[in-house]
C-alpha cells in the first residue's frame, strides 16, 4: 500500500488526543464542558438539547450518572480548536470504576489531572497519576477552584513534587485566593490575564491582560494579593528549574495551571498551553515487539471500550477503536486480528455524547465508533497488517462479588440478553459455581456501584428487573495453566469457580485465607489474570513501568 501523503501526515500532526483525570468532586466534568464551549462544540456551558435537563453535562449521558451526579462511564468527545484536532476522552471519577479509566489512559497521548486546591492530592489522584507516569503518559496537571479557599500554591507545588515523584514547573500563576482570586500571571509571557465572573461560569470570560504594573491590572489587585503574588514569583525565578520540554514529554515533569473551571477562569490558558506543549500521536509497541508509527502506510486500531443503548431509539452497541496507524476509510476491509476474519467497517460514526455522525475517514489519535458489530471484543486489534497486533488493555481481578437474580420469569429472556450485553462491555465479569443445580449469576467487580450500575441499565435498558445479593469472597486468583484442581483442598471461606473461557478461579474471603491456602498447597500456582497484564494498582503499575 502506497505511504501517506504530505496532507494525511499533516493530519496526523494536528492530533491531540489526551483524558482528563482526578479524584471524585475535584471539577474533571466542569473543565469538560469549558474546553467543548471553547471549541465551540457547545454554546453554553452544561447544556443539552432537553431544556429539562440544562444543567445536565454533555459528556454524562447515562441517567444515573445525572441522578448520582458523578460519571460512570467513558466518553469520547471531538472538537476543532485553532489548528488541531481535539479528542477528549472524558473518564469516570469514581473509585469503582478505576477499570474503565485504566482502558481509557491505554488510548490516549497525554493526561491532564485535576486537582482540588482545597484538598490537593487525593486517594484516586495519586493512584491514576502513578499510572499515567509509569505509562510514560505526559501529564499535565490543573490546580482547580482557586476561587474558593484553598492551600498555599508552594505548599501544593511541593506536595505535587514529594507525593508524586515528578517534577512540577508552574506555567502560571494564581493572583488572589478564594474570593480574592482575580486572574493568573502567565509566566513565559510575563502578561497578567484578570477575569471577570459571568452567570454560572456558562460563557468565555471577560479577560484583561497587561503588565502587573499596569495601571488596569494594578487597580483591580488588592495590595495584600499584589505583595503576595510578587514576592512568590520572585521565589519561583530564584529557586525553580528552568523549563525542558523533554522532561514534559516524557513523562518527568509536569506543567502546572491554576484557575477555576467553574468561572471559567485560567481554562482558555490551560487549553491553548496543552494543545502546543502536548505531543502528536506516537508509535505503539505492538505483540511482535515492532515500534509501529502513526505514518505506517497500513491502517491499525484497538478496540478500548465497548458500550451498549447510547441511543435508546436504536439499542446499538458501539465499538471504541483507537486508530494507532495509517488512515481509516469508512468501508474499508481489515483484519479482525483475534478470529482471523475479514471485517468491512461500514457503519462508523463520531461519538459526541449522544450524538453521533457517520465518519469517513479518521487518523492516529482519532476514536471511531463502530456500530453493531457484536463480534468485537475489548482489547481486539482491526488491521489492514495482519502481522500487526496489540496488547494495550489492562484487566484486574475483582475485589467484590454479588449474586444477580432475575426477579420476574416472565422477564428471563430480556434478562439474559442484557446481562449478556453487559458482560461484553466489561462493566462485570462473571462466573459459574461448580453446583449447577444453582443458576443465579455470580458476578465480580472492582466496586460495589458496578453492581448497582448493571440493575440499572438491566431495568432501564431491557426492561428487565433485578435483585443483588452480596457473597462473602473479596479475592479472586486464576488457577496456573496445566494444574490439576481436582484434589484442591479448599477450606471454609474459599470456593471454586469458572470464568467465562471455563478456566478456573478460586475465590477467597481474605487475604489470610488466601495464605493459608498457599501453605496448604505449595505446588498449586495461582495467577492475577492469565494472559493477561493485571494486578492490584501496586502491581499493574509495576507491569506497567516494566
Amino acid at each position: 500500500m502506497p505511504p501517506l501523503t504530505k496532507q494525511e501526515t499533516r493530519e496526523i500532526d494536528r492530533r491531540r488526543t489526551f483524558a482528563i483525570v482526578s479524584h471524585p468532586d475535584a471539577g474533571k466534568t466542569t473543565l469538560t464542558e469549558k474546553f467543548l464551549l471553547y471549541g465551540g462544540a457547545v454554546h453554553l456551558a452544561g447544556s443539552v438539547t432537553a431544556r429539562k435537563r440544562q444543567r445536565a453535562t454533555t459528556s454524562d449521558w447515562l441517567e444515573l450518572e445525572r441522578q448520582r451526579g458523578i460519571s460512570v462511564s467513558s466518553t469520547v468527545l471531538q472538537f476543532d480548536y485553532d489548528d488541531y484536532r481535539v479528542n477528549l476522552l472524558d473518564t469516570p471519577g469514581h473509585r469503582d470504576f478505576s477499570e474503565d479509566t485504566y482502558r481509557v489512559l491505554t488510548a490516549v497521548d497525554a493526561a491532564i489531572m485535576v486537582i482540588d486546591a482545597g484538598k490537593g492530592i487525593e486517594a484516586q489522584t495519586r493512584k491514576l497519576f502513578e499510572v499515567c507516569r509509569r505509562r510514560g503518559v505526559p501529564i499535565f496537571t490543573f490546580i482547580n477552584k482557586m476561587d474558593r479557599p484553598s492551600r498555599e500554591p508552594l505548599e501544593l507545588l511541593d506536595e505535587l513534587e514529594e507525593v508524586l515523584s515528578i517534577a512540577a514547573y508552574p506555567v502560571n500563576w494564581p493572583l488572589g485566593n478564594g474570593p480574592d482570586f482575580q486572574g493568573v500571571w502567565d509566566r513565559q509571557t510575563k502578561i497578567a490575564h484578570l477575569y471577570e465572573r459571568t452567570p454560572h461560569g456558562a460563557h468565555r470570560a471577560p479577560v484583561t491582560a497587561g503588565d502587573l504594573s499596569d495601571p488596569a491590572i494594578r487597580g483591580r489587585l488588592a495590595d495584600h494579593v499584589h505583595a503576595t503574588a510578587c514576592e512568590e514569583l520572585e521565589i519561583l525565578d530564584g529557586a525553580g528549574a528552568p523549563f525542558d520540554l523533554a522532561e514534559v514529554s516524557a513523562g518527568r515533569t509536569t506543567p502546572v495551571y491554576f484557575g477555576s473551571a467553574l468561572n471559567t477562569f485560567g481554562v482558555d490558558l490551560l487549553l491553548d498551553g496543552f494543545l502546543s506543549l502536548s505531543s502528536p500521536p506516537a508509535p505503539r509497541l505492538a505483540v511482535s515487539g515492532e515500534m509501529v508509527a502513526p505514518d505506517h502506510p497500513a491502517f491499525s486500531g484497538f478496540v478500548f471500550k465497548i458500550q451498549a443503548n447510547m441511543d435508546t431509539a436504536h439499542r446499538d452497541r458501539v465499538a471504541f477503536i483507537r486508530v494507532v496507524s495509517g488512515k481509516f476509510e469508512r468501508n474499508m476491509t481489515v483484519t479482525h486480528v483475534r478470529t482471523g476474519r475479514s471485517v468491512r467497517l461500514s457503519n462508523a460514526s463520531r461519538i459526541f455524547g449522544r450524538e453521533r455522525d457517520t465518519v469517513d475517514e479518521a487518523y492516529p489519535g482519532d476514536v471511531v465508533g463502530v456500530i453493531g458489530n457484536n463480534a468485537f471484543a475489548i482489547g481486539d486489534t482491526l488491521t489492514e497488517d495482519a502481522a500487526i497486533a496489540y496488547n494495550e488493555i489492562p484487566y484486574f481481578p475483582p475485589e467484590c462479588f454479588s449474586y444477580l437474580e432475575n426477579v420476574s420469569t416472565a422477564e428471563a429472556k430480556r434478562f439474559r440478553k442484557g446481562l449478556d450485553q453487559l458482560l461484553l462491555e466489561g462493566v462485570v465479569q462473571a462466573f459459574d459455581l461448580p453446583d449447577a443445580t444453582r443458576r443465579i449469576p455470580l458476578l465480580g467487580a472492582a466496586g460495589p456501584l458496578q453492581f448497582e450500575v448493571v440493575q440499572y441499565r438491566l431495568e432501564s435498558e431491557y426492561g428487565a428487573r433485578a435483585r443483588c445479593s452480596a457473597a462473602p469472597w473479596s479475592i479472586a486468583r486464576w488457577l496456573a495453566p496445566g494444574a490439576d484442581d481436582a484434589d484442591l483442598r479448599l477450606q471454609r471461606g474459599i470456593q471454586k469457580v469458572y470464568d467465562q473461557q471455563g478456566r478456573t478461579v478460586l475465590l477467597f474471603e481474605d487475604e489470610w485465607l488466601l495464605r493459608y491456602f498457599s501453605e496448604r498447597n505449595p505446588d498449586v500456582a495461582l495467577d492475577l489474570y492469565p494472559d493477561r497484564m493485571t494486578g492490584t494498582a501496586s502491581e499493574v503499575e509495576g507491569q506497567l513501568a516494566g
